[in-house]
């Protein structure tokens, strides 16, 4: 039986937008950086592939009811060896997303 005055419980794991895939001279929007919280190393970002990713941000006009919106994509590879993952987003994410917090869900489940 829950509790109502519990803690609340957080059913992902945090991670920070770094920005998109670039070379020296190009940048790819469809694949954005990011860097999950407590995940710092290629080993560790094994566990993280094929996972949900959602940016949730708000917007001006209501829509549904809710001024919140949110983006889904889901973790496509490692990038580098510190720890950073490549994501794909259904839609691109859109540059003031760059910085901002993303939620890494802990599903699909590949165990």
């Amino acid at each position: 039986m829950p509790e109502s005055k519990g803690e609340r419980i957080r059913l992902y794991v945090r991670g920070t937008i770094l920005g998109y895939k670039r070379s020296k001279s190009n940048q790819y929007p469809n694949t954005s950086l990011i860097q999950i919280e407590g995940v710092n190393t290629k080993e560790e970002v094994n566990w993280y592939l094929g996972k949900r990713v959602a940016y949730v941000y708000k917007a001006k006009t209501k829509k549904n009811g809710t001024l919140f919106r949110c983006t889904w994509g889901c973790i496509a590879r490692a990038h580098g060896a510190s720890g950073v993952v490549r994501a794909k987003f259904r839609k691109n994410l859109p540059p003031a997303s760059l910085g901002g917090r993303v939620r890494v869900f802990l599903y699909p489940s590949r165990i």
